[in-house]
């Protein structure tokens, strides 16, 4: 088809990991790509972490050392208190690929547009706001302009906006969400600041768990997950309640109650729901990141498995175009396998931990998607 102008190969809707390792890979092949966005200036970004696994992804998109040199912090393991009061660790040092990162995340997502943008995939800054059939070709209306093109990705989020105008639907399995904040200081007192601060920190509550981990600049992130229906029983919805909460932990208090910090002045309610968009791809099309599958962050895999998908996604596309009709299907019934995958390791790693008798632990244990 003709390129420029009005029309391009491919339109990726959503530049977050996903859509930009899906442009990526398929810029790479000399496709003519437009990432549409929508600037949010006032979003909030927590940060997240990104596995070691994520290296050879990285590498793949030639963006492994632009995000190494890029000042994140780097992730040297987990710990957790999960099933009893033991603190356990988990080192990423001495594994094939070394540490991970844990991310300034907005700085993480404009290194990767940055990326897209010297591979010449166009940037549009809008939204999808209409979607239409033409033959073999879609018609795309964003923000007042249109495009017409051969494939469309669909990068929105769990929200899966665009995958939902083609007929898909989300199934959601819960409403997790995360209630976070920000805080300045990180080092407990007789802390030297040694390798061992840089790691992430779980430990299971009546009402859920928490999360910690340290941020680029000398700040900590600390989330309390829970199911959207408990927030406000729970008291967390409230800076004093989730401060009452958190010093109620063990271990997430001695990392995070230290000189200096006091309850956080405001909280960020954050979707962390499992869900997985049925079908995930069809002619023409397909979903990537958490447009297709959103899972869980216990895994701590969301930025990982968005490479993955965007990646796999942007294959699959490229070797549609080149004549090979089952790419997309089997691309859709990859992603399903690994979802339902996901469930079964969520469902045991919920049963692991029997302390608690809550609705939410209940509810995780009665899940339908265990195995027999």
């Amino acid at each position: 088809m003709t390129r420029g102008g009005d029309y391009a190969d491919v339109l990726v809707a959503g530049a977050g990991p996903a859509g930009c390792a899906a442009a990526l890979t398929l810029a790479a092949t000399g496709a003519d790509v437009v990432l549409a966005h929508r600037p949010h200036p006032r979003q909030w970004h927590v940060g997240e972490s990104l596995a070691p696994t994520a290296r050879p992804l990285l590498d793949r998109l030639g963006i492994l050392d632009r995000v190494a040199s890029h000042g994140h912090e780097p992730w040297y393991g987990t710990r957790s208190v999960w099933g009893d009061s033991t603190l356990t660790a988990s080192d990423f040092i001495g594994g094939p690929y070394g540490p991970g990162w844990l991310l300034d995340r907005r700085a993480f997502d404009v290194s990767l547009r940055d990326a897209a943008r010297e591979a010449g995939v166009r940037r549009h800054d809008g939204s999808v706001t209409a979607v239409s059939r033409v033959g073999q070709l879609w018609r795309v209306s964003m923000s007042g302009t249109e495009v017409v093109v051969r494939y469309l990705l669909d990068a929105t989020g769990a929200s899966a906006r665009v995958a939902r105008r083609l007929g898909a639907r989300v199934v959601a399995t819960d409403h997790l969400v995360a209630i976070a904040a920000v805080l300045c200081g990180r080092t407990p007192a007789g802390d030297t600041g040694s390798g061992a601060e840089r790691t992430s920190l779980v430990e299971s509550a009546p009402f859920g768990w928490w999360y910690t981990a340290p941020l680029p600049g000398g700040r900590t992130i600390v989330m309390a997950v829970t199911d959207a229906d408990l927030v406000a029983p729970t008291g967390l919805r409230h800076p004093a309640g989730w401060w009452e909460a958190l010093t109620a932990t063990h271990q997430i208090r001695t990392r995070t109650c230290v000189r200096g910090n006091r309850p956080p002045q405001r909280l960020a309610v954050l979707r962390a729901g499992t869900s997985c968009t049925s079908p995930t791809a069809g002619s023409g099309w397909a979903a990537v990141g958490d447009a297709a599958t959103a899972t869980d962050p216990v895994a701590a895999r969301g930025i990982t498995a968005a490479l993955a998908t965007g990646v796999s996604a942007g294959s699959a596309v490229a070797a549609d175009a080149q004549g090979d009709e089952d790419a997309l299907t089997r691309y859709a019934e990859l992603t399903t396998a690994v979802h339902t995958e996901f469930l079964r390791a969520r469902t045991a790693c919920y049963r692991a931990e029997g302390r608690w008798t809550g609705p939410f632990w209940t509810r995780r244990r009665r899940d339908p998607h265990a195995r027999p």
